[in-house]
């Protein structure tokens, strides 16, 4: 199955920003998405305390609305977290889990990515799992064992096209302004998807969306979106303003 084949999806990480005002800049989003929608998925995952906020104001439009994390357990005494059913009842359609992140600043494990994956659908929602190589493993050359092991941890038992969405994240490139190569990008991808067809089998491994996630923006979108398997972004800084998300978008007129 070519990248054509699987309609692409850009999704905004907007991480620990925003208020209730940034729903103007969702409102500018929706307004200049125009026919793009047709060759490709967007989605904004805002702030938990924005879901609902942003939902409604998504809804009727072709911007989707996604959460950045969740609480393995659907409920319980774990102050200060949030349940899939939580945010997926707050308009969530999908759940960013593993982000890179999360990984460092909360010591999450591949076994705690997994879990959460599996309170992603148990809500019903898509689990976008995320997975990536720091700076010191892709120097040491670990990159592709990084991602196996990533791989083989984070990903339930029961993948589909419909219930997963994978992001390669290279840690080293969030936020530095650094980008890998196409070349490293395209070795990146194509490993992922073998590896989720081992795993998964060949439908999951046709189906399943491979989004890239590293210093993406407007300038070099056009180059990264045309790498084979790469089947869209997952936007961190750049999705903070509609100029910036749609020109990344753009990348599919």
């Amino acid at each position: 199955m070519s990248n054509s084949a699987r309609k692409p999806l850009v999704a905004g990480n907007w991480k620990m920003n925003g208020l209730k005002a940034s729903a103007a800049e969702l409102g500018r989003i929706i307004a200049g998405v125009g026919d793009l929608w047709t060759r490709v998925d967007l989605m904004i995952c805002p702030p938990a305390t924005l879901t609902m906020t942003f939902a409604v104001v998504a809804l009727g439009s072709k911007v989707d609305i996604g959460a950045q994390d969740c609480h393995a357990e659907p409920s319980g005494a774990f102050t200060g977290d949030i349940a899939a059913e939580m945010v997926v009842e707050q308009g969530a359609k999908a759940i960013i889990v593993g982000h890179s992140e999360r990984r460092a600043y909360h010591k999450e494990t591949d076994a705690d990515v997994c879990s959460k994956a599996m309170a992603a659908w148990r809500a019903d929602a898509t689990a976008i799992v995320c997975v990536g190589e720091t700076r010191v493993e892709r120097e040491a050359g670990k990159t592709l064992d990084v991602l196996g092991r990533q791989i083989d941890g984070s990903l339930p038992g029961g993948v589909t096209p419909a219930n997963v969405v994978v992001a390669y994240e290279p840690v080293w490139a969030i936020g530095t302004g650094l980008t890998p190569t196409t070349a490293d990008v395209a070795e990146a991808h194509e490993f992922i998807r073998q590896r989720v067809g081992q795993r998964h089998g060949a439908t999951a491994a046709e189906g399943v969306r491979i989004l890239y996630g590293g210093s993406v923006k407007p300038s070099n979108a056009k180059e990264l979106m045309a790498v084979a398997n790469v089947d869209g972004a997952l936007v961190g800084g750049a999705s903070l303003k509609a100029e910036d998300f749609l020109g990344i978008v753009a990348a599919y007129r």
